[in-house]
């Protein structure tokens, strides 16, 4: 297994380093280099930048419009974008429904809804999680009626992300109430202009409005917007959150706030010395550095393994659960040399310097990390009964 880059990997990277810095608008970048919250509009706006590159799916293939990128660079550029923060991409159109269409969806399915994908066009969100199907999400009781040419839904969707910026969500919908709970369920694409739904945006803890609640009565589906097989939606649903665990690793993104805690503790003074002075101090940053550094190698094993042609399979638990642990590390490590400045998000600028303004924000926000795209509890399922194999 060999976990080093090659020369012309290594100039791939200078090459993208350059090219982020310099695309970056300067407003984008401003709020960047204090990790702020990014506004959904600066969002597509960047979409739009890494469109015009080519670069905005750098894991589609060529003949759909990806730039053709081989698995290596792919993992460089994501990286870098991190390492950047630049804004992260919503993920619900190009890392999850995109794949699975270009997977499992027809001709005129993928002719129909990927070019608006990639140009950034049309915007997507999640509906799987309900009040009482999350972890569990077999319990699902979105019901998808059929009536002819078209599907009739009714019932409602939680913790949908960025649901009231978007304009189609892919639902899972019980389609066979009286089969098995994973046998009845269909995967289904729904234009969330129709009438009869309904988004309730929910203000975080971290003070954005990340999540919603999605509200369906009677909203009609038209069949051709059914992807796959009837009653074949629990073999989607896995796929597409096999794709998603992948992104939670978030390697760069921790890297780049252990590099905000460092001169976080090289520029706040407690009783009269830095806080980087303080050999407690250093022990939890160091600490912290071993932790990123044992994932950088576990991610960098997956890497190894997918220049080998190996698809992702039950690893990705693992890169999921530490990865998700990982950055809450960094951003609790941060929190703590904070002191009361860790409030900060509530103050009017001016109060606290504007690198600290946003880490009790984020902090808070990413405490949903290890719940979403598969519970920690979920993950380590995963890992003792298909790594392990230990019995159920």
């Amino acid at each position: 297994m060999d976990l080093s880059f090659t020369p012309d990997e290594l100039t791939f990277r200078a090459e993208a380093r350059a090219w982020i810095y310099s695309a970056m608008p300067p407003h984008i970048r401003e709020k960047a280099a204090v990790d702020g919250h990014f506004e959904m509009d600066e969002i597509m706006e960047w979409h739009r930048v890494l469109y015009a590159k080519g670069w905005v799916a750098p894991h589609w293939p060529k003949e759909v419009g990806g730039p053709g990128l081989d698995v290596t660079r792919r993992f460089i550029l994501t990286e870098e974008l991190e390492l950047a923060g630049a804004p992260a991409l919503s993920p619900f159109g190009l890392s999850m429904v995109g794949p699975l269409l270009i997977q499992f969806g027809n001709e005129a399915q993928k002719q129909r809804f990927l070019p608006k994908i990639l140009a950034g066009e049309e915007k997507w969100c999640q509906g799987y999680s309900e009040p009482n199907a999350g972890s569990d999400l077999a319990s699902l009781r979105l019901s998808a009626d059929d009536a002819g040419d078209h599907f009739v839904l009714n019932g409602q969707k939680t913790w949908t992300t960025n649901g009231h910026h978007a304009d189609w969500i892919f639902v899972l919908a019980r389609t066979d109430k009286g089969a098995k709970k994973q046998s009845g369920i269909s995967f289904l694409l729904c234009d969330m202009k129709t009438p009869g739904v309904r988004v309730r945006p929910t203000l975080t803890i971290g003070g954005t409005y990340g999540f919603c609640d999605t509200f369906f009565e009677n909203v009609k589906v038209p069949k051709e917007n059914l992807v796959g097989p009837l009653n074949g939606g629990w073999t989607m649903a896995k796929a597409l959150l096999g794709h998603e665990r992948t992104l939670v690793a978030a390697v760069g993104v921790s890297a780049r706030v252990l590099t905000r805690a460092k001169k976080l503790a090289s520029s706040i003074k407690a009783g009269g010395r830095l806080l980087i002075d303080d050999p407690v101090v250093r022990a939890k940053i160091a600490r912290a550095e071993c932790r990123l550094t044992a994932l950088k190698m576990a991610n960098y094993r997956a890497l190894a393994s997918a220049k080998l042609g190996h698809a992702p399979g039950p690893e990705a638990s693992i890169l999921k659960l530490r990865g998700s642990e990982t950055v809450q590390t960094m951003y609790e490590l941060c929190l703590d040399l904070l002191g009361h400045d860790a409030l900060s998000w509530f103050n009017e600028p001016g109060i606290v310097p504007p690198q600290e303004q946003w880490i009790a924000s984020n902090y808070a926000y990413l405490r949903a990390t290890t719940i979403y795209a598969g519970s920690s509890e979920i993950q380590k399922n995963i890992i003792a009964k298909l790594i392990l194999g230990l019995p159920s």
